[in-house]
């Protein structure tokens, strides 16, 4: 009996010494990255460990090797969740190949957003390489109320639009080719625009996107107000282009303060320094001070100091030149880069309303001071595209640029800090809205496989006004829903893993 009692407990000490450690049975993934240094931004996790990944989720991170049907060495690189872009404009296979090498694994149409919000996306018919989504657009609910237009954002074939459709659609849901945004709602025609709301938010609208700068003529207090109770009643954010008067001038972000204090309404104020220019101390200051107060307000810096629309847009109808502190020599026509002169810029307005224009008026000084901001979320305001033909701006680098650019060459932040203004501040922003985001923007076992791996000494922006369709560089692996889009800084061509995010997943 004493020698059976020996042998079960040698067997016992036997299964218990060679057990994992970790509590964690013996398994095999299908795809580990093996090496890398793993940021989360959450839990503050910087070190070197072993990722694996099962079923578009990471389900293991390891101090120890892992054993995996894949195994990718990332040794010398940085593991850290998929960059979320909660500011784009290019739901496109064009425009979703040049994001995702540059990092982003969830891009949003929030500011602008679209209606109908389930027919978003509509170009995507070969599927999708990230996850994408917007909000609904009070611009294109507007439209169709006062004027009975429904936008064709991303709905029609761009056969039906001609041969600049794509644009001049965007143009139209901005509103730069009429003057029907400056016509005031009447009793009605508001309470029509109250029920498109909840119709777009009951489609799963991310919030509410609030152009309101382009309708700074047409939406008086009483409407906007309403925007505000709606947005409030349904707990959905507002992503706002605020009222834009001469450069520096606050009346437009009190205006939405002030509402949001009254109502109790989130709300998320886009491209801080292109809103508050001379300003933008003022602007942050007066940010954190509604923060302190209560107010559920964030916002957010597109890096770059140029600005990229219509010359027929609405602010060109207006004292641009004192607005934003420059002259015609500071616009340049974008398809050839050639400055504006007075005489020039009267004859494209007039007879080339549509044809695009970069705006140079901000200090790259702002874009150091914006970055550093506690809180402050990058973007790209990513314009569309839709071929290789037309010059956009080049915002297809942001996340890129932030890192090589204010990270490395400058120190201006940490790169944990960095990290946490691309993923973490952007799913805690949203999750309340769309609980799919508290999987995402996280590095843990669990979350979501939505991963951007680079090289923190090399990676950076190459796109420029001039030759904007050239791809960021230093990003080496890209996996959405647990699936390489870009491997070896190569696009994977048959990859399309991206999922439609909406409110209420």
């Amino acid at each position: 009996m004493a020698v059976l009692r020996t042998q079960l407990i040698s067997s016992c000490l036997l299964i218990c010494l060679t057990a994992p450690i970790s509590g964690y049975a013996e398994v095999s993934y299908s795809i580990v990255l093996a090496g890398g240094r793993v940021i989360d931004p959450e839990s503050g996790l910087d070190a070197i460990r072993h990722v694996g990944l099962q079923d578009g989720r990471i389900a293991r991170i390891s101090e120890q090797p892992l054993e995996g049907d894949e195994v990718i060495d990332v040794s010398s690189l940085v593991v850290s969740p998929g960059f979320i872009d909660i500011h784009s404009h290019t739901p496109t296979p064009l425009g979703q190949d040049y994001q995702v090498r540059d990092g982003v694994t969830t891009a949003l149409e929030l500011e602008a957003g679209a209606f109908p919000v389930d027919r978003f996306g509509q170009y995507l018919q070969q599927g999708s390489r990230m996850n994408f989504g917007a909000s609904a657009a009070y611009g294109n609910m507007r439209a169709e109320v006062m004027h009975g237009v429904r936008q064709p954002h991303l709905t029609d074939p761009p056969e039906l639009l001609g041969p600049l459709g794509w644009w001049w659609s965007i143009q139209s849901k901005f509103g730069h080719v009429t003057t029907a945004n400056e016509k005031i709602a009447d009793a009605d025609e508001r309470e029509q625009l109250r029920s498109l709301m909840i119709e777009g938010l009951d489609q799963g609208g991310i919030g509410i996107g609030l152009l309101l700068d382009y309708y700074s003529e047409g939406i008086d207090s009483e409407e906007l107000r309403a925007i505000f109770d709606v947005a409030s009643a349904r707990a959905a954010p507002i992503f706002i282009h605020i009222r834009r008067g001469i450069n520096g001038d606050p009346a437009g972000l009190y205006e939405v303060l002030a509402l949001a204090r009254e109502t109790g309404a989130s709300i998320h104020i886009c491209h801080i320094t292109h809103n508050a220019m001379v300003n933008l101390e003022l602007f942050l200051k007066e940010i954190r001070l509604a923060q302190a107060d209560g107010v559920d307000v964030t916002t957010e810096l597109l890096p770059y100091t140029a600005g990229s629309t219509s010359i027929g847009a609405a602010v060109f109808g207006r004292d641009w030149r004192t607005i934003f502190n420059i002259d015609y020599g500071d616009v340049e026509w974008a398809a050839t880069g050639e400055r504006f002169t007075q005489e020039m810029w009267q004859d494209y307005r007039a007879n080339q309303p549509n044809g695009q224009v970069v705006h140079h008026y901000l200090s790259e000084d702002w874009n150091r001071r914006a970055v550093v901001e506690p809180g402050l979320m990058v973007v790209s305001d990513l314009l569309p595209m839709f071929t290789e033909e037309s010059k956009v701006a080049p915002h297809n680098g942001a996340f890129a640029r932030v890192l090589g650019r204010y990270y490395r060459q400058e120190g201006l932040l940490d790169l944990n800090t960095a990290l946490t203004k691309m993923t973490l501040l952007q799913a805690k922003r949203l999750e309340q809205v769309a609980p799919v985001f508290k999987n995402k923007g996280r590095l843990q076992e669990g979350a979501d496989a939505d991963i951007t791996i680079f090289d923190p000494l090399t990676i950076i922006d190459k796109a420029t006004y001039q030759d904007p369709y050239q791809a960021s560089e230093g990003i080496h692996h890209v996996l959405v829903n647990g699936v390489f889009v870009v491997r070896d800084s190569e696009l994977i061509a048959d990859a399309f893993p991206g999922k439609r995010l909406s409110a209420g997943q």
